[in-house]
């Protein structure tokens, strides 16, 4: 039997509030406004033979809670929109939508982020793929998927659901006349 497990951490210090726009279909740009937001991530993955826990709880919070921390109290605008230019002038940056200004912040205000829109789905995206790379580069080669959540607020919110390329597989066999064998395979050659 190969058995996967799943935890999750969704914390309330895991919330940030921040100001968005987000740009719809055709030529309509959402009016600035904020939300509350919450940010919880699920691993799975298979339970490690020694600690008997698929990841350390802490080891989550340790890698998601500074990337929350980054965008709390921010205006989050992204950097790769079709739709819109970001131009920064000492301190400050403009916000020009379909080549008209539309928004001046300070600089210091605003959080640039590598999405299309500011959605909780690009969001979620967002911090999945980060959360991967440090996940990847921890070296946690048994975990098979990482899904981010973000809540705009209480009842709504996006997912994003990343699968992961796990180098090593770890096999529970409980066929074996009622014992339990365990053996790892390389799937990295």
């Amino acid at each position: 039997m190969n058995a996967n497990f799943q935890v999750t951490v969704s914390k309330d210090y895991l919330s940030f509030s921040s100001a968005h726009f987000i740009t719809f279909r055709g030529h309509k740009c959402e009016s600035l406004h904020g939300h509350n937001y919450r940010v919880g991530v699920t691993v799975t993955g298979q339970v490690d033979p020694e600690c008997q826990f698929v990841v350390d709880f802490a080891v989550l919070k340790e890698i998601l809670r500074p990337m929350v921390d980054a965008i709390d109290h921010k205006v989050l605008l992204p950097t790769a929109s079709p739709k819109l230019t970001l131009e920064e002038s000492g301190d400050q940056l403009t916000v020009i939508y379909l080549g008209a200004p539309r928004y001046q912040f300070p600089r210091s205000d605003c959080a640039l982020l590598p999405v299309t829109n500011t959605t909780a789905e690009m969001l979620a995206e967002y911090f999945a793929t980060t959360m991967q790379a440090e996940i990847e580069g921890r070296g946690f080669d048994h975990l098979t998927e990482l899904e981010i959540e973000v809540e705009e607020s209480p009842g709504q919110a996006a997912s994003y659901r990343a699968v992961l390329s796990p180098s090593v597989n770890v096999t529970l066999d409980t066929t074996t006349a009622g014992r339990t064998a365990i053996s790892s395979t390389s799937t990295t050659g």
